[in-house]
């Protein structure tokens, strides 16, 4: 009779799927997110793509897109939106299918150039790696201000007094943080304007809206986050907790915008995220927009419905805001 010796190799020590598992060998299996497309010339919006290396020694470099009209003008500058993936700091690239579509849609709306950072991920690389990556990058993408850069699409078309950070999920966290980090270190002679958050991901211990009745959801915030930085002191650490931070109300740029959805279960952080900001002495504008009937990153899992292209315009209006 044949029998089957399990091995440590494939014993799961951590299962998060459909997301990721991992291994008690140590050995991460990524389940979504794992797809990739290379960088294009979309035929169907003109926006046009390529990949950089920004610190090899790391593995940390980016996905840069600019629209049709940039072939079209040599006058015209244009904003710069550095925008970092979400995927629980765990999961996606900004290479995956869904994200090289998002932006491809995001710039031709809005007109703007894009750089989608590829930051290091956990749990290979735990937080606060992705936010020293992160920042890493955003003064790669500045280091052009003066059209000096390696890179001569973002010397030549950008607007280095519009700067946006934008991110989704995790990834809005990022940008929070960035705008926070350059209210401390700047960046030089660079404008940031402003932040567009897609469903952030923040958290707290204490419950606050229908979070006291997501039990689940409450279970799997809390154990993301201490997955992806295993260094943290819990639900109200301040890189997870904006209320817990005493920096907030010196968060940089002028404008935010928070994209929530009314069945996410991070919904009522977001609003939160303004009214904390409306008390902490920040002197910006701050502006939710609630899209109905839909959840979590909705518009990367349907990302042709009538409201993903909503929310693609809402973001590029905002951008485009006199």
């Amino acid at each position: 009779m044949d029998t089957k010796i399990s091995t440590l190799s494939d014993e799961v020590a951590h299962d998060y799927s459909p997301y990721l598992k991992i291994y008690k060998d140590g050995r991460v299996e990524r389940i979504a997110g794992i797809d990739s497309v290379p960088p294009s010339l979309d035929p169907r919006t003109g926006v046009e793509s390529k990949d950089v290396v920004i610190s090899p020694e790391k593995d940390v470099s980016a996905r840069i897109f600019i629209p049709k009209t940039t072939t079209t003008s040599t006058v015209q500058k244009l904003p710069l939106l550095v925008y970092f993936h979400g995927g629980a700091f765990c999961i996606e690239t900004p290479f995956s299918r869904s994200y090289h579509n998002f932006l491809n849609e995001l710039v031709a709306e809005a007109n703007v150039v894009a750089v989608s950072v590829h930051y290091r991920r956990a749990p290979e690389h735990p937080l606060p790696i992705a936010y020293e990556d992160s920042w890493e990058s955003i003064k790669w993408a500045v280091s052009h201000f003066e059209g000096k850069g390696p890179e001569e699409w973002l010397n030549s078309n950008v607007d280095y007094n519009k700067v946006f950070f934008g991110g989704d999920s995790a990834g809005a966290n990022i940008a929070h943080h960035m705008a926070l980090r350059v209210s401390s270190e700047g960046l030089g002679g660079p404008k940031i304007v402003g932040l567009a958050l897609i469903h952030p991901y923040f958290w707290g211990s204490e419950p606050i809206g229908s979070e006291e009745t997501r039990v689940e959801r409450r279970v799997m915030a809390e154990a993301i986050w201490r997955f992806a930085c295993p260094t943290t002191s819990g639900s109200d650490d301040p890189l997870i907790n904006p209320a817990k931070d005493p920096n907030l109300g010196k968060l940089s740029g002028d404008r935010v915008l928070v994209c929530v959805a009314e069945k996410d279960g991070l919904k009522d952080r977001g609003w939160y995220y303004q009214e904390l900001l409306e008390k902490s002495g920040w002197r910006g504008t701050v502006e939710v927009d609630e899209i109905k009937e839909e959840d979590h990153v909705f518009h990367m899992l349907k990302p042709t419905c009538d409201n993903a292209l909503l929310l693609i315009k809402k973001v590029a209006s905002f951008i485009n805001q006199a």
